[in-house]
Protein backbone atom coordinates (compact mmCIF):
# COMPACT_ATOMS: atom_id res chain seq x y z
CA UNK A 1 0.00 0.00 0.00
CA UNK A 2 2.44 2.71 0.92
CA UNK A 3 4.64 1.56 -1.89
CA UNK A 4 1.69 2.92 -4.47
CA UNK A 5 1.15 5.87 -2.78
CA UNK A 6 4.85 7.11 -2.15
CA UNK A 7 5.27 6.65 -5.76
CA UNK A 8 2.76 9.95 -6.36
CA UNK A 9 4.06 12.34 -3.28
CA UNK A 10 6.00 15.00 -5.16
CA UNK A 11 9.69 14.57 -2.76
CA UNK A 12 9.66 10.99 -3.72
CA UNK A 13 9.24 11.31 -7.64
CA UNK A 14 12.50 11.31 -8.75
CA UNK A 15 13.11 7.97 -7.57
CA UNK A 16 13.19 4.92 -8.73
CA UNK A 17 10.90 1.54 -7.89
CA UNK A 18 13.95 0.05 -5.72
CA UNK A 19 14.40 3.52 -4.11
CA UNK A 20 10.99 3.88 -2.87
CA UNK A 21 10.64 0.11 -2.08
CA UNK A 22 13.46 0.94 0.46
CA UNK A 23 11.84 4.17 1.59
CA UNK A 24 8.65 2.04 2.11
CA UNK A 25 10.36 -0.18 4.57
CA UNK A 26 11.15 2.82 7.25
CA UNK A 27 7.12 3.70 6.86
CA UNK A 28 3.95 2.27 9.53
CA UNK A 29 0.18 3.19 8.74
CA UNK A 30 -2.02 4.77 10.68
CA UNK A 31 -5.67 5.15 10.96
CA UNK A 32 -7.58 8.54 12.27
CA UNK A 33 -11.12 9.23 12.99
CA UNK A 34 -12.95 11.96 11.49
CA UNK A 35 -12.30 15.23 13.90
CA UNK A 36 -9.55 13.37 15.76
CA UNK A 37 -6.48 15.32 16.43
CA UNK A 38 -3.47 14.59 13.97
CA UNK A 39 -0.60 16.73 15.93
CA UNK A 40 -0.69 20.01 18.57
CA UNK A 41 0.80 23.02 17.76
CA UNK A 42 3.96 23.21 19.80
CA UNK A 43 4.63 20.27 20.28
CA UNK A 44 8.07 18.47 19.28
CA UNK A 45 7.85 16.94 16.40
CA UNK A 46 8.97 13.28 15.63
CA UNK A 47 7.36 12.13 12.74
CA UNK A 48 6.79 13.15 9.02
CA UNK A 49 3.18 12.42 7.83
CA UNK A 50 1.85 11.14 4.56
CA UNK A 51 -1.39 11.13 3.76
CA UNK A 52 -2.66 7.83 2.24
CA UNK A 53 -6.33 8.22 2.22
CA UNK A 54 -8.34 11.03 3.54
CA UNK A 55 -8.50 14.87 4.52
CA UNK A 56 -6.87 16.83 7.13
CA UNK A 57 -6.94 20.55 8.14
CA UNK A 58 -3.57 22.64 9.27
CA UNK A 59 -4.63 25.00 11.45
CA UNK A 60 -3.58 27.62 14.02
CA UNK A 61 -5.17 29.52 17.20
CA UNK A 62 -5.10 33.59 16.93
CA UNK A 63 -4.39 35.60 19.76
CA UNK A 64 -8.60 35.73 20.51
CA UNK A 65 -8.67 32.22 20.64
CA UNK A 66 -10.07 31.83 16.74
CA UNK A 67 -9.36 28.82 14.95
CA UNK A 68 -7.51 30.01 11.62
CA UNK A 69 -7.57 27.12 8.99
CA UNK A 70 -4.49 27.56 7.04
CA UNK A 71 -4.58 24.41 4.32
CA UNK A 72 -6.74 21.28 3.48
CA UNK A 73 -4.56 18.74 2.51
CA UNK A 74 -5.64 14.88 1.04
CA UNK A 75 -4.04 11.86 -0.63
CA UNK A 76 -0.26 12.61 -1.26
CA UNK A 77 0.64 15.49 0.72
CA UNK A 78 2.64 15.71 3.39
CA UNK A 79 2.40 17.41 6.60
CA UNK A 80 5.17 18.05 9.85
CA UNK A 81 8.16 18.42 7.81
CA UNK A 82 9.67 21.74 9.35
CA UNK A 83 9.73 19.88 12.33
CA UNK A 84 11.60 16.89 10.97
CA UNK A 85 14.07 19.63 9.71
CA UNK A 86 15.09 21.16 12.95
CA UNK A 87 13.31 19.22 15.34
CA UNK A 88 11.62 22.52 17.17
CA UNK A 89 7.69 23.12 17.73
CA UNK A 90 5.40 22.47 15.58
CA UNK A 91 4.25 25.18 13.89
CA UNK A 92 0.47 24.39 13.39
CA UNK A 93 -2.50 21.55 14.94
CA UNK A 94 -3.38 19.21 11.97
CA UNK A 95 -6.94 17.22 12.47
CA UNK A 96 -8.56 14.98 10.55
CA UNK A 97 -11.81 15.95 8.55
CA UNK A 98 -12.93 12.52 7.92
CA UNK A 99 -11.56 9.22 8.19
CA UNK A 100 -8.09 9.26 7.05
CA UNK A 101 -5.06 6.68 6.47
CA UNK A 102 -1.92 8.30 7.21
CA UNK A 103 1.86 6.83 6.76
CA UNK A 104 4.56 8.09 9.14
CA UNK A 105 8.09 8.07 8.77
CA UNK A 106 10.01 8.52 11.56
CA UNK A 107 12.44 11.93 12.00
CA UNK A 108 15.58 9.56 12.51
CA UNK A 109 14.98 7.31 9.19
CA UNK A 110 13.81 10.10 7.13
CA UNK A 111 17.05 12.23 7.88
CA UNK A 112 19.26 8.93 6.96
CA UNK A 113 16.85 8.71 3.22
CA UNK A 114 17.53 12.41 2.56
CA UNK A 115 21.80 11.35 3.32
CA UNK A 116 21.06 8.68 1.01
CA UNK A 117 19.14 10.48 -1.30
CA UNK A 118 20.03 13.68 -1.37
CA UNK A 119 17.83 14.37 -4.83
CA UNK A 120 14.89 14.55 -2.26
CA UNK A 121 16.21 17.41 -0.32
CA UNK A 122 16.04 19.77 -3.31
CA UNK A 123 12.47 18.27 -3.95
CA UNK A 124 11.27 19.24 -0.45
CA UNK A 125 12.92 22.82 -0.56
CA UNK A 126 10.48 23.01 -3.99
CA UNK A 127 7.41 22.11 -1.59
CA UNK A 128 8.37 24.19 0.99
CA UNK A 129 8.77 27.20 -1.27
CA UNK A 130 5.48 26.86 -2.83
CA UNK A 131 3.75 26.12 0.64
CA UNK A 132 5.63 29.76 1.58
CA UNK A 133 3.66 31.28 -1.34
CA UNK A 134 0.47 30.16 -0.76
CA UNK A 135 1.01 31.45 3.01
CA UNK A 136 2.02 35.27 1.08
CA UNK A 137 -1.05 35.14 -0.83
CA UNK A 138 -3.23 34.20 2.24
CA UNK A 139 -1.63 36.49 4.09
CA UNK A 140 -2.59 39.64 1.52
CA UNK A 141 -5.83 38.45 1.15
CA UNK A 142 -6.82 38.49 5.08
CA UNK A 143 -5.20 42.09 5.42
CA UNK A 144 -5.96 43.76 2.28
CA UNK A 145 -8.78 41.92 0.33
CA UNK A 146 -13.00 43.15 1.03
CA UNK A 147 -14.96 40.25 1.97
CA UNK A 148 -15.54 39.05 -1.90
CA UNK A 149 -11.82 38.86 -2.22
CA UNK A 150 -11.14 36.90 0.60
CA UNK A 151 -13.62 34.11 -0.13
CA UNK A 152 -12.39 34.10 -3.82
CA UNK A 153 -8.81 34.10 -2.89
CA UNK A 154 -9.63 30.99 -0.22
CA UNK A 155 -11.71 29.66 -3.41
CA UNK A 156 -8.46 29.73 -5.69
CA UNK A 157 -6.31 28.00 -3.15
CA UNK A 158 -8.91 25.42 -2.16
CA UNK A 159 -8.80 24.75 -6.71
CA UNK A 160 -5.23 24.45 -6.27
CA UNK A 161 -5.33 22.28 -3.92
CA UNK A 162 -7.73 20.15 -3.86
CA UNK A 163 -9.96 20.61 -7.46
CA UNK A 164 -9.87 18.67 -10.24
CA UNK A 165 -10.24 19.98 -13.53
CA UNK A 166 -13.02 18.76 -15.87
CA UNK A 167 -14.26 20.29 -19.30
CA UNK A 168 -13.30 23.19 -18.50
CA UNK A 169 -14.64 23.54 -15.43
CA UNK A 170 -12.92 23.06 -11.72
CA UNK A 171 -14.54 20.37 -9.48
CA UNK A 172 -14.56 20.80 -5.56
CA UNK A 173 -15.86 17.38 -4.39
CA UNK A 174 -16.91 17.93 -1.10
CA UNK A 175 -15.61 21.96 -0.62
CA UNK A 176 -15.01 22.30 3.33
CA UNK A 177 -18.14 23.58 5.87
CA UNK A 178 -19.06 27.16 5.84
CA UNK A 179 -17.89 27.58 9.61
CA UNK A 180 -14.50 25.97 8.03
CA UNK A 181 -14.46 28.44 4.90
CA UNK A 182 -15.22 31.66 7.26
CA UNK A 183 -11.46 30.60 8.89
CA UNK A 184 -9.63 30.26 5.94
CA UNK A 185 -10.83 33.66 4.73
CA UNK A 186 -11.19 34.97 7.79
CA UNK A 187 -14.76 36.21 7.98
CA UNK A 188 -17.80 34.82 9.31
CA UNK A 189 -20.16 31.97 7.99
CA UNK A 190 -22.71 34.88 7.44
CA UNK A 191 -20.56 36.52 4.68
CA UNK A 192 -19.42 33.18 3.55
CA UNK A 193 -23.08 32.31 2.50
CA UNK A 194 -24.25 35.98 1.37
CA UNK A 195 -20.50 36.00 -1.08
CA UNK A 196 -21.51 32.84 -2.50
CA UNK A 197 -24.88 33.63 -3.63
CA UNK A 198 -23.47 36.62 -5.18
CA UNK A 199 -20.26 34.71 -7.31
CA UNK A 200 -23.50 32.18 -8.28
CA UNK A 201 -25.50 34.97 -9.78
CA UNK A 202 -22.43 36.26 -11.62
CA UNK A 203 -21.77 32.67 -12.72
CA UNK A 204 -18.47 32.33 -11.07
CA UNK A 205 -19.69 29.16 -9.37
CA UNK A 206 -22.31 26.73 -9.15
CA UNK A 207 -23.30 24.33 -6.18
CA UNK A 208 -24.68 20.76 -5.32
CA UNK A 209 -24.53 20.60 -1.72
CA UNK A 210 -21.10 19.85 -0.95
CA UNK A 211 -19.50 20.20 -4.35
CA UNK A 212 -18.28 22.88 -6.05
CA UNK A 213 -17.86 24.28 -9.20
CA UNK A 214 -15.41 26.80 -10.66
CA UNK A 215 -16.84 27.86 -13.48
CA UNK A 216 -14.76 31.56 -14.54
CA UNK A 217 -11.88 31.12 -12.55
CA UNK A 218 -10.54 34.19 -14.11
CA UNK A 219 -13.93 36.33 -12.79
CA UNK A 220 -12.74 34.67 -8.74
CA UNK A 221 -9.02 35.99 -9.92
CA UNK A 222 -10.64 39.33 -10.17
CA UNK A 223 -12.22 39.57 -7.56
CA UNK A 224 -9.15 38.64 -5.48
CA UNK A 225 -6.71 40.80 -7.43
Amino acid sequence: MELMLLKRVPIFSGLNDRQIQHIAEYCVTKRYVKDQLILVEEEIGKTLFIIYKGRVKVTRTSEDGREVILSILESGDIFGEMSILDGKARSASVTAIENSEIILLRRGDFLHILEEYPQIAIALLKELAGRIRKSDTQITSLSLQDAMGKVASTLILLADEIGKHREGKIIISRIPLQQDLANMAGTSRETISRVFKAMESKGYIEREGRKLKILDLEGLKACGA
